[in-house]
């Protein structure tokens, strides 16, 4: 694992590490007095480091404000690390948080079967049982503008996408927009929460911000046109996922027969079978409950070891 901090422009920064699964990034926007950090990682251990490292950059500006960009744990375990503080998230970033916390991933650290085995190669990395959960402290719906020792930031609420709350921040000053899981730079994007409608047109509310620099929630920095290979995934996914469930195909079967061509590349590519299932879900008149998640890791697990058995490349 590679990390470390990043200057961008005027008061935004981002500490990048590159990486699996929960590899995440995080960024700094450093005003006069005050910063506002977006996003904390997995652990402890990697929060710490982070926080140390971006220390240098805060200056005499420190952290009065966290936005947590959505409810996955690898943006907000860490937020014990940031007391007395004021934490920011949208409503249904919020949910996922309550539903899926640091005891969930342990309990998943040490399921039985291929879930188990699954869960620890793609998180064993991280440590979740010495966490405690530090949840959001004021919530927003669609659009709260915030001052940061003079510094103008918005965060708009995309979601649900990615998952049930998704949160841009946007420095519109430095031209700078940080995008939690809506772009995965470099790699193979996965939709907990869906539709992926919405997904689409939270990339293109991106593109029409006038930013130029773009944060992803993993992946290195990179120009903001690099939203478009995310739109062409999801499209790709839609469609493919869309013939299928037409012709009656279950969706067991769905994932194995989709060639992926130019996205075969692209690490942890068994999220297909996680995105495929959002496109069904979608399609079915009567979806019913979405399935929990050991269901849905022992969905990925399945079809990477499909992909293994047929020699194709996958990541995770």
């Amino acid at each position: 694992m590679i990390a470390g901090p990043s200057f961008l422009r005027g008061a935004c920064h981002a500490w990048v590490q590159s990486g699996g699964w929960g590899v995440s990034n995080t960024g700094l926007i450093a005003g006069d007095g005050e910063s506002l950090l977006v996003d904390t990682l997995f652990d402890l251990a990697h929060t710490r480091r982070m926080l140390d490292g971006l220390a240098a950059h805060a200056g005499h500006a420190p952290i009065g404000t966290v936005v947590n960009t959505h409810g996955n744990g690898d943006h907000w375990f860490g937020n014990e690390l940031v007391p007395d503080v004021e934490i920011v998230a949208a409503a249904g970033s919020i949910e996922d948080m309550r539903a899926v916390g640091p005891r969930e991933l342990t309990a998943l650290l040490a399921a039985p079967g291929r879930v188990g085995e699954y869960a620890r190669d793609i998180f064993g990395a991280f440590r979740f049982d010495d966490l405690t959960p530090a949840l959001p402290t004021r919530s927003f719906d669609d659009r709260l503008e915030l001052t940061v020792g003079g510094v103008d930031v918005e965060l708009i609420d995309v979601g649900p996408a990615h998952t049930r709350g998704d949160t841009i921040v946007h420095c519109p000053r430095d031209g700078v927009v940080y995008v939690g899981d809506i772009v995965f730079a470099g790699g193979t994007p996965i939709v907990w929460a869906g539709p992926v409608g919405n997904w689409i047109d939270a990339c293109e509310r991106i593109l029409g911000l006038g930013a130029d620099i773009l944060v992803p929630g993993h992946g290195p920095v990179s120009p903001v046109e690099v939203v478009r290979t995310m739109v062409d995934y999801l499209d790709f996914v839609r469609a493919e996922g869309t013939s299928r469930w037409s012709a009656g195909m279950p969706l067991a079967d769905a994932a194995a027969d989709v060639d992926l061509g130019l996205f075969a590349g692209l690490p942890e590519s068994e999220r297909l079978a996680l995105n495929l299932a959002a496109v069904y879900r979608e399609l079915d008149p009567e979806p019913g409950p979405p399935p929990d998640g050991p269901a849905l890791f022992g969905c990925m697990a399945d079809f990477r070891a499909i992909q293994r058995m047929a020699g194709l490349t996958c990541g995770g």
